[in-house]
C-alpha cells in the first residue's frame, strides 16, 4: 500500500476506503507529510494528547493516513485508522447538508420562519441586559431556516459566555441526552434570544433545531433520515449517534484531566443510545467515514457515482452568508473568514494566523476533531483526536503542516 500507515484498519471495518496514491503522484511532499506526523508524535510525547489520526487526500486519492500515539490514555492500544471518535460539532455540516437536501426536494424556502415547523418559536422574545437584569423585548422579525444554518438566529450556547441568557441555558436541561429533539426545541423556544434574529453571528444550538425540522418535515428520526439519505449512500457505516458494544475496544478517549488547565474532562459515553439525537454535536464517526463525506463535498456533492446534493446548492452553502452587516461574536470565526450555511469559509488569503486558501470551507468539533475542503488545491484533510483543551492549538498545527506539503 502506498499510503503511509502506522496502524491498518481492523479486518471488520465496514467503511470502504477512498483510493490511495503515493504522495508525490498527487503533488504532496512525503518529507513534509512525515514532518506533520512527527509534529503530533512530539505532542503525544509532551503529553498534550493521547493520540491522533491525520488523513490528507488530493485529486480524489489519499496520500497520507497516519495513526499516532494511543487510542486511550487508560489503555495500551495504539491509535488506529478505524478508531471511533466523538465528532461533536462536525455533526453540524452533515445535518446542514441534510436540511439543504430537503430544500432541494421543495419542502420549504430558506426564508421560511422556524415557527412554520416548530410553532413554539412564534412567541420567542429577545433578552436585553439592563443594569444586571434581563428585559424581554419583541423580536423585530422571526428567525428563519437560513438564520439557523448561519448561526444568526439569536440562539446561543451555554458554554460560549456567561451573559444572563447563557445563564438561563446553564440552569436548564438543554445539555441532557435524555430529552427528545422535540422537547429540546420546545425548551429552547421558551428562552429569550441573545440578540435580534439576523443581527449577530453567535455560535449556538441552531443546528439542533435544524435536526428537529428535519424530523418534522421528513417524518423520520434525525438518525434515520441521516442514515437513509447521507450516511448509507456514502458508505459511512461507522457514523451514528452511538456505537455498539462490539466496538468498545475502538473508542478514542481524552485524558481525564486536561494537561494544560488541570480541569476534569467529561465526554459522553459513545456506547449509550441517547434520546436526544443532537444535530449540533451528537454523532460518533471514524476518520475514513468523515473523509468520505469531505470528499463528496469536494466533488461538488457526489461520491462513487452517488449524488447526495446538487453542485450549485453546495457552492451556495460554502459562500459568505454574513457579509459586512452581521457582527461576529466570539473567536470561532477567525479573521479573514466568514460563515456560510453550515461551514466557516475563508474569504481572504491573509489576515488569519494560519495557512489556507480563499474559498476553503471547514468546521471542527469540541473534543478536537477537524476537517477542511480546499477546492482550489483539490484537497481535503481530516484530523481526529479527543483533546478538548488543545483543539484550537492543534487545528493550526495541522493546517500549517498540510499546506507545507502541497507542491
Amino acid at each position: 500500500m502506498n499510503v503511509h500507515t502506522a496502524a491498518k484498519p481492523a479486518a471488520g471495518s465496514k467503511t470502504p476506503s477512498l483510493p490511495e496514491a503515493k504522495p508525490e503522484a498527487i503533488g504532496l511532499s512525503r518529507t513534509r507529510l512525515q514532518a506533520l506526523s512527527d509534529t503530533f508524535k512530539r505532542e503525544v510525547d509532551k503529553g498534550t494528547m493521547p493520540g491522533a489520526t491525520v488523513l490528507v487526500a488530493r485529486r480524489g486519492q489519499i496520500g497520507w493516513f497516519d495513526a499516532i500515539g494511543r487510542q486511550s490514555p487508560l489503555a495500551g492500544a495504539p491509535m488506529a485508522q478505524d478508531s471511533i471518535f466523538r465528532i461533536f460539532s462536525m455533526t453540524k455540516p452533515i445535518v446542514s447538508v441534510g436540511i439543504m437536501m430537503l430544500l432541494e426536494d421543495g419542502h420549504f424556502l430558506l426564508n421560511d420562519p422556524v415557527a412554520k415547523f416548530i410553532p413554539e418559536f412564534s412567541e420567542t422574545k429577545v433578552g436585553v441586559e439592563r443594569n444586571g437584569t434581563l428585559e424581554l423585548v419583541p423580536a423585530k422579525r422571526q428567525m428563519t431556516v437560513q438564520d439557523l444554518l448561519r448561526h444568526t438566529s439569536g440562539l446561543t450556547y451555554d458554554h460560549t459566555g456567561n451573559g444572563l441568557v447563557q445563564r438561563l441555558y446553564q440552569q436548564s436541561r438543554l445539555r441532557s441526552r435524555k430529552i427528545t429533539n422535540a422537547e429540546h426545541a420546545t425548551m429552547l423556544a421558551s428562552m429569550p434570544l441573545i440578540c435580534q434574529p439576523g443581527a449577530e453571528w453567535n455560535y449556538s444550538r441552531s443546528t439542533d433545531v435544524l435536526g428537529r425540522i428535519i424530523e418534522v418535515v421528513s417524518g423520520q428520526t434525525l438518525g434515520g433520515f441521516l442514515h437513509e439519505r447521507i450516511l448509507a449512500p456514502l458508505g459511512m457505516a461507522e457514523t451514528a449517534f452511538h456505537t455498539g458494544e462490539e466496538n468498545a475496544g475502538r473508542l478514542a478517549e481524552a485524558f481525564t484531566t486536561d494537561p494544560w488547565s488541570r480541569e476534569k474532562v467529561q465526554l459522553f459515553n459513545m456506547l449509550e443510545r441517547p434520546a436526544m439525537e443532537s444535530g449540533g454535536g451528537g454523532l460518533v464517526s471514524t476518520t475514513m467515514d468523515y473523509a468520505r463525506f469531505a470528499q463528496m463535498l469536494l466533488n461538488g456533492g457526489t461520491l462513487d457515482g452517488t449524488r447526495i446534493i446538487g453542485r450549485k446548492t453546495l457552492a451556495f452553502m460554502a459562500s459568505d452568508h454574513l457579509g459586512a452587516d452581521v457582527r461576529i461574536q466570539g473567536t470561532l470565526v477567525s479573521p479573514g473568514h466568514s460563515f456560510g450555511l453550515g461551514f466557516a469559509v475563508r474569504t481572504q488569503q491573509g489576515i488569519a494566523p494560519f495557512t489556507g486558501s480563499v474559498g476553503q470551507f471547514f468546521w471542527s468539533g469540541m473534543a478536537g476533531t477537524f476537517f477542511w475542503i480546499d477546492p482550489s488545491e483539490d484537497l481535503i484533510a481530516v484530523f481526529m483526536m479527543q483533546g478538548p483543551g488543545q483543539r484550537e492549538y492543534t487545528r493550526s498545527l495541522v493546517r500549517n503542516g498540510v499546506y507545507a506539503a502541497v507542491e
